[in-house]
């Protein structure tokens, strides 16, 4: 027996891809849109019907355009902004407190002060948004008054520096008074 091959087959000539069918994405897109604008028109009209406070049936959906007149009254009445009180040096009290004291027998003393202030007002009424800077004088240093200033922000937080003063005695009295409030930016 001899070994003789086979021929080979046949070739066929290749073969197109198949044709691509169209995508039908699209299809689904549109079409699922269109049925979600169906279920909220649909919404409207029954959410509408069940507000309806007459006993007769809604024909159709409310026009989601607001009444000319409606829309008018809307922009003549802008939201309420709240109003704040003044704020003045006669809305504080002032009084001082002493820190450190360091007494020279007949050369008088060094004392270290802080101001002590009293918002005498409704805080709810000072502008959360407002800083005020507040001047006060404070008598009793031998080379005469000083003033200083302290600062207010967010109605409660105050800031200020505390102040060394020398006294000419351990009996000097110690006074402060405000002399200006001051909203900041004015």
């Amino acid at each position: 027996m001899s070994n003789i091959t086979p021929p080979p087959p046949p070739a066929f000539p290749p073969q197109p891809p198949p044709a691509m069918k169209k995508s039908r994405t699209n299809l689904v897109i549109i079409g699922s849109a269109a049925a979600v604008i169906a279920a909220v028109v649909a919404t409207g009209i029954v959410v509408t019907q069940s507000r309806d406070d007459d006993s007769k049936p809604a024909t159709a959906a409310r026009s989601s355009v607001p009444n000319k007149d409606t829309a008018t009254d809307a922009a003549q009445e802008p939201d309420p902004e709240p109003t704040y009180s003044d704020v003045d040096a006669d809305s504080f009290t002032i009084d001082l407190k002493t820190k450190s004291r360091q007494c020279f027998g007949s050369a008088g003393c060094n004392v270290t002060v802080e101001p002590d202030l009293t918002l005498v007002i409704d805080s709810e009424s000072v502008d959360p948004d407002a800083v005020y800077e507040i001047t006060y004088k404070i008598h009793g240093d031998e080379s005469g008054p000083i003033i200083e200033t302290a600062e207010l922000s967010d109605r409660t937080s105050l800031n200020y520096t505390p102040s060394m003063i020398s006294t000419a005695s351990a009996s000097t009295k110690v006074s402060v008074e405000i002399t200006d409030v001051t909203p900041q930016g004015e």
